[in-house]
């Protein structure tokens, strides 16, 4: 009975309450009370909203949490105190979609403080949920100005020591590290999400950033150049290595006794990608045929060898070889137009990051004459590899879609001899490797 009675004191407490705060809505307020012995006038004004001009600047307004008074200053010297006034001074960030960012800097007359305040760093930056604007009373004309003020900010006047250089310089590149700190914990904050929820690729980009400013870091640098110095150099292993790049062809050994060797065959498959090129070998094994719309015309014709060779591991070397043969085709087709099958070939990963690093230009979204050249040049070397040396080129000119001319060109730019069998053409690589003259080359492209 206690527990009801309680309930409806409590209902009607919250009627009553509700009752109260309509009255109080409908009802006059009642004036507040002011205090004895002051006057106040009370003026009929006319409110006039000034809309913000985009030619010309909106009042600034500020103030000195250090209890400085610019007015008060101003004072004293018009009263013979011998205080200068100080010099007030506002500076714009230029830069594109920066154009709101203000700075002002007020210099004392005699002092070495400058009071610097900023519309996008320190108490400026942190959230804001009201707008403001000053109020300007002319009593004569009974008007009241309503003006916004810039960036709708209220510039907080630091006190900053003035060093040697200017005192505008000296408050940008103090506000520049504040702003650098704020970004830098918002992308830490930004990348611990991306860590944990972001995508592969998101994740990926994010290890890439950290990579570039590490690689920006002095101290990484330092300690790259250290280890960098630790290093014995092979000059033969760099003489080597020049002379591929200025060739535009694979690597090469000019001292070679045999084909084999001329061209190894590790260092164009490197040992990573062995691992992800059998495709050919597991399709044989199943007993399923290899389709001549997803790999060219050479891996078509020349299956039949891997039924004919009967080690394993030469088996299995042979079928390597050509799978890498058909990425690299298609990798150069992928940046060709009209060659719609090559859009859905799928080349592993780890191999098609190598194909991007070897034959194309960093953003570049086509192969350019010199990396097709390379690639090209890849391709014969493992067509003679897979021919035991003779090859007959007919097919992978029609996979590489290229002349018999161009063709004769690319074979002996790698140091091979063209002749011809019961009219059919063969190229053979003799060895040691004999590449033709700077002057014979011109005079072939010619």
């Amino acid at each position: 009975m206690e527990d009801h009675q309680q309930s409806v004191l409590k209902s009607r407490t919250k009627k009553s309450k509700k009752r109260s705060r309509g009255k109080d809505l409908h009802e006059p307020m009642e004036p507040v009370k002011q205090s004895p012995g002051v006057k106040h006038e009370s003026l009929q004004v006319k409110i006039q909203l000034v809309q913000e001009q985009p030619n010309k600047i909106p009042p600034l307004l500020a103030y000195f949490p250090s209890g400085y008074s610019p007015c008060k200053t101003q004072r004293e010297e018009e009263g013979g105190g011998g205080a200068s006034t100080p010099k007030v001074r506002v500076f714009r960030n230029t830069a594109q979609r920066k154009g709101n960012r203000l700075q002002v800097v007020v210099s004392p007359g005699g002092s070495n403080v400058d009071f610097v305040g900023s519309s996008y760093t320190g108490e400026a930056a942190s959230a804001q949920v009201c707008r403001y604007s000053l109020g300007v009373l002319d009593k004569e004309t009974g008007t009241l100005k309503i003006i916004p003020i810039a960036t709708n900010k209220i510039f907080r006047m630091e006190p900053r020591v003035r060093t040697s250089e200017t005192a505008n310089e000296d408050a940008s590149v103090s506000a520049k590290s504040e702003l650098t700190s704020d970004n830098k914990d918002k992308l830490d904050k930004l990348g611990e999400l991306t860590t944990l929820y972001g995508t592969k690729k998101d994740r990926k980009k994010r290890k890439d950033y950290i990579d570039l400013k590490k690689e920006a870091d002095p101290e990484s640098q330092k300690a790259l150049e250290k280890k960098i110095g630790e290093v014995a150099f092979d000059k033969e292993a760099l003489a080597n290595t020049s002379a591929v790049i200025a060739r535009n062809i694979p690597p090469h050994d000019v001292s070679a006794t045999t084909p084999p060797e001329a061209y190894p065959l590790d260092k164009i498959i490197l040992k990573g990608d062995w691992d992800f090129l059998g495709d050919i070998h597991n399709l044989l094994q199943v007993g399923e045929e290899v389709s001549s719309n997803a790999y060219p015309h050479f891996v078509c014709n020349r299956i039949r060898k891997l039924d004919a060779t009967q080690d394993d591991t030469e088996k299995w070397k042979l079928s390597c070889v050509f799978s890498y043969i058909t990425h690299l085709v298609k990798f150069r087709d992928q940046f060709s137009m009209g060659q719609a099958s090559a859009k859905n070939h799928n080349v592993p990963s780890i191999i098609h990051h190598r194909f991007l690093n070897m034959f194309t230009d960093p953003g570049s979204k086509i192969l350019a004459s010199d990396k097709i050249d390379l690639l090209i040049s890849y391709v014969l070397v493992l067509t003679l590899h897979a021919d035991g040396f003779r090859t007959d080129p007919t097919d992978i000119a029609k996979d590489l879609r290229i002349s018999k001319v161009d063709l004769r060109r690319h074979f002996l730019n790698l140091g091979c001899k063209l002749g011809q069998q019961n009219s059919v053409l063969y190229a053979t690589l003799p060895v040691p490797l004999n590449f033709p003259s700077e002057n014979f080359r011109r005079k072939r492209r010619q």
